[in-house]
């Protein structure tokens, strides 16, 4: 059994832990050679049960522990740390509705939607370039903030409910003022009905 990567290195468990832990436990095979451990290397600890494949690409560490939403880790490493999680999927995150989608909703740079992409299942993806005052964290994963979200939402014809249910959230606990959500909708409703017009002229 080899016991080297490739380029010569030796595998580093606390290296690839290291790296494992800023992602709730899941590294890329990229992530995985750094650390120094070769594709044969990685299949024998996926046959110790050390490792596990959770998709093309993407690995776990089986011990672990379990945390929460780490569900969405290997979306956001499949887009190669790029993507950002948006719409209703980061109202559910900022706790702004009680609504729970059926798929996940991520915002991933806007010179994406040249490309063809093979999605993983249950994944959304939106194209825009987001500053980085749009985005925080929550654990291991970038989403939209909160008045970014609400706007998004708005723009993308959400359910009128859920868009209303998470303005009176956001402006109770105090995530932003009336006058600034009122603003970005009315702009969202502005962009809107442009790509409206511009799908039926």
């Amino acid at each position: 059994m080899p016991r080297v990567a490739a380029g010569g290195s030796s595998p580093d468990w606390d290296r690839l832990f290291e790296l494992a832990s800023a992602q709730a436990g899941y590294v890329t095979n990229e992530q995985a050679r750094e650390a120094g451990y070769s594709l044969p290397l990685v299949q024998f600890y996926l046959g110790k049960g050390r490792l596990e494949r959770v998709q093309r690409g993407i690995l776990r560490l089986v011990h672990y522990p379990a945390g929460e939403n780490e569900d969405l880790v290997p979306l956001w490493l499949w887009s190669g740390r790029n993507g950002v999680f948006s719409h209703e999927t980061a109202l559910l995150l900022h706790e702004l509705s009680d609504a729970f989608p059926s798929k996940r909703h991520m915002t991933v740079p806007a010179s994406w939607g040249k490309r063809r992409l093979r999605l993983p299942r249950g994944l959304v993806l939106h194209f825009a370039d987001l500053p980085k005052s749009a985005m925080s964290w929550l654990g291991p994963v970038p989403l939209t903030i909160p008045l970014r979200t609400v706007a998004d939402c708005a723009i993308a014809s959400v359910a009128e409910d859920l868009v209303l249910q998470a303005v009176e959230q956001g402006v109770r606990r105090k995530l932003f003022t009336r006058a600034d959500v009122n603003s970005v909708l009315k702009k969202a409703r502005r962009e809107r009905d442009a790509a409206s017009d511009l799908r039926n002229p």
